[in-house]
């Protein structure tokens, strides 16, 4: 456990002491959690949201609030006694607010049990004041690297003379183990170059991890690493000293052009701590007879559980109610003259924050002539891309080093980049750190920006753990994947994905879309730009594919419903469905016209995201798959893993079951069954298959 100050009779130490009696009485009643960290940095947190934090308890999504992530989600119990003491109001996901506390003390009570408001690590949309999933260390900071971001490109875009509606600060709390992820690093690297001044993490050195003491396996000098990142560092060399806590935040404030490292050293234990003392308070409940002996230090009355004097929460109201609910309806107030003044601003303000799309979002999308010859899907989506964000001020995002191959530049003339000189550009530059880009993309987007980052569908496994928190979240976070497939030919097996595609729908909540030709480019980004709750994965090409004739072939409107009847059979009677996602397509559609010309009734299905034609009535489903017609080919340049859900276990699946290999494109789809011979052959195996089980 923590070491206390001594028994206090003021207000201040009451409210702190409080904070640490919730969390301990909370892990022991649910026998299990993390208590340590809670009641060590229970008088920073106290004192960041009472005196410090620009946020009102009443109005927890007020839009230029402070934000507060606590990248040590282990410690959750620290954050949800701040929601309750604070008296956060609940706000349901049409932003309606409820009228009732976020975190009651019966969901204190019942922290880590089902349906409690208090899951084991904190948890976005599922309890209101929580700015973003965290519990992943790393996570939470880089997190919140975006979100400086984010406020540094509102008030950019947003602010005029006489009313700034944006410039609000990020506060990230972490630990030891945050500091060793390498996504952590990543994210500073950037914060520090992009000078952002509005983030501060603390940095909670207790020296302390589940194995044991930090010198097991972590010696560098933290403070000096952060100097060389371009930060400024300051220290707490007693975590429980209120005054430098407060020295240190408003050394933050006056910081002026680079992000702020506080570090404070705490300790978990009394003493040097023993390998169980570590484990008891870091990671498992104290036990009845330690909480009575730290209530009775405390000088609090040792047979109460859960116990919340009056006067703290009267002190809080004070507070941070007082003063956070004052900035909040200046806020407001200022809103309204704003409207009057930069109506169309306004209006972006509000669409933005409500994850609504400004009116002609949609317009003056290209048009895509058929072409055999065609394009790249990278290409068509580029061009769609650019057409989106001229009508969507607040669609922008970047790639991990990769804009010029990912084609996710935006080009027109004030789009610009984003940078310390120039925050209101749209296009970022990464650098080479994919998961701390993706983690960067979840803050954007926590902030309402819509965000996209790309790059080469390989690097997907470095985005993987961010990919799943955009989904857990629910947030419409776009990942671009190009350099989808075998495709990439010479550059061998390395850069060749396989198993990702199959990997990336594998994840719940994520719509993947592989679309074939350019035009069903443009409907998946119609498709991706509608989602207000859904990440998305969208998976490009790198070489050429055909563009289809539509007046030949059914629109590509059918993408939004994840898969439809490209082209059909006479009397839409088909015997075998050939089923294609992205390049292979077009593999199918010439499949197609050899068996027509063979006499062979089939049918072309373009299914570009299984998530969505799931989705889907199963009356729908069957008038694509008829349910009758067993005879099914699918083919794909990925990993057959999954197809069997669409051709049946008796289906043929064209696909990898290996990795790739280095050589030009056509060498490799003839090496790997990738031909239309190979796909018509497939096809009338499968009728005969089909003829001898129905004889």
């Amino acid at each position: 456990m923590t070491t206390p100050t001594a028994p206090n009779s003021s207000i201040e130490e009451l409210a702190i002491n409080t904070i640490r009696t919730l969390s301990m009485d909370a892990v022991q009643a649910a026998n299990s959690g993390h208590p340590g960290t809670a009641m060590a940095m229970a008088p920073l947190v106290y004192r960041l949201w009472n005196q410090h934090l620009r946020f009102d308890p009443n109005d927890p999504i007020w839009p230029n609030r402070d934000r507060f992530v606590l990248s040590a989600g282990h410690a959750s119990m620290l954050l949800y006694s701040m929601l309750h003491l604070t008296g956060v109001k609940a706000v349901n996901e049409k932003y309606e607010k409820l009228g009732k506390l976020s975190v009651t003390l019966e969901d204190i009570k019942n922290f880590r049990q089902l349906d409690s408001k208090c899951p084991g690590h904190p948890e976005y949309r599922w309890t209101s004041g929580i700015e973003t999933t965290t519990g992943p260390l790393g996570q939470g900071v880089a997190t919140s690297v975006g979100m400086a971001i984010a406020s540094r490109w509102s008030a950019k875009h947003f602010n005029r003379v006489g009313f700034d509606m944006f410039g609000y600060n990020v506060y990230a709390l972490c630990g030891d183990g945050c500091m060793m992820e390498g996504v952590s690093n990543e994210a500073a690297s950037l914060a520090g170059h992009l000078k952002l001044s509005n983030l501060c993490w603390v940095y909670d050195n207790n020296r302390i991890t589940i194995e044991g003491s930090t010198d097991l396996a972590f010696s560098e000098d933290v403070a000096t690493r952060f100097i060389a990142l371009g930060w400024n560092v300051t220290r707490v060399g007693d975590a429980n000293d209120l005054d430098m806590i407060d020295r240190a935040f408003n050394t933050f404030r006056q910081e002026t052009n680079r992000p702020t490292l506080i570090i404070v050293d705490s300790h978990i234990a009394f003493g040097a701590p023993t390998k169980q003392d570590t484990a008891d308070a870091h990671g498992a409940p104290l036990g009845d007879e330690e909480i009575k002996l730290t209530k009775r230090f405390y000088g609090w009355p040792e047979d109460k559980k859960f116990h919340v004097p009056d006067e703290v929460i009267k002190h809080f109201n004070e507070g941070i109610g007082t003063r956070g609910g004052g900035m909040r309806n200046q806020w407001i107030d200022r809103f309204g003259s704003y409207q009057q003044a930069h109506p169309e601003l306004a209006d972006q303000v509000y669409k933005m924050m409500h994850r609504q799309l400004p009116d002609g979002w949609d317009k003056d999308l290209p048009v895509f002539e058929a072409d055999p010859k065609g394009l790249a899907s990278r290409v068509s989506s580029g061009k769609v891309l650019n057409a989106l964000a001229k009508n969507v001020p607040w669609l922008m995002g970047g790639a991990a080093d990769l804009a010029p191959s990912t084609m996710t530049n935006l080009t027109f003339e004030e789009a610009g980049d984003f940078s310390a000189a120039t925050p209101g550009g749209r296009n970022f530059h990464f650098g080479v750190r994919e998961h701390a880009m993706s983690s960067i993309l979840n803050g954007l987007a926590l902030s309402k920006i819509r965000p996209f980052g790309a790059g080469f569908l390989i690097f997907s496994d470095y985005a993987r753990p961010t990919i799943r928190l955009a989904a857990l979240m629910e947030i419409p976070t776009l990942f671009i994947f190009t350099h989808d497939s075998i495709g990439v030919g010479e550059d061998g097996p390395t850069h060749q994905p396989v198993e990702h595609i199959a990997s990336l729908r594998a994840i719940p909540g994520v719509v993947t879309l592989r679309p074939g030709d350019a035009n069903e480019v443009i409907e998946a980004w119609k498709v991706i730009l509608q989602q207000s709750r859904e990440p998305a994965v969208l998976v490009l090409s790198r070489q050429n594919l055909p563009t289809l004739d539509r007046n030949q072939f059914a629109p590509a409107s059918g993408v939004a419903q994840g898969a439809y009847v490209l082209a059909d059979a006479p009397n839409k009677k088909p015997d075998v469905i050939l089923i294609g996602t992205g390049s292979e397509l077009s593999l199918c559609v010439q499949a197609y016209e050899q068996l027509k010309a063979e006499g062979v009734a089939a049918r072309v299905v373009s299914m570009p995201s299984w998530e969505l034609f799931d989705k889907q009535s199963q009356e729908y489903r069957d008038t694509v798959l008829p349910p009758h017609v067993t005879a099914r080919v699918a083919v794909e340049q990925a990993s057959t893993f999954g197809w069997e859900r669409y051709v049946g276990a008796s289906g043929a699946i064209i696909g990898m079951n290996t990795f790739g290999a280095s050589a030009p494109l056509k060498e490799l789809q003839s090496r790997f069954g990738f031909t239309p011979e190979a796909v018509a052959g497939a096809a009338k195996k499968q009728l005969e298959t089909a003829r001898r089980v129905a004889a």
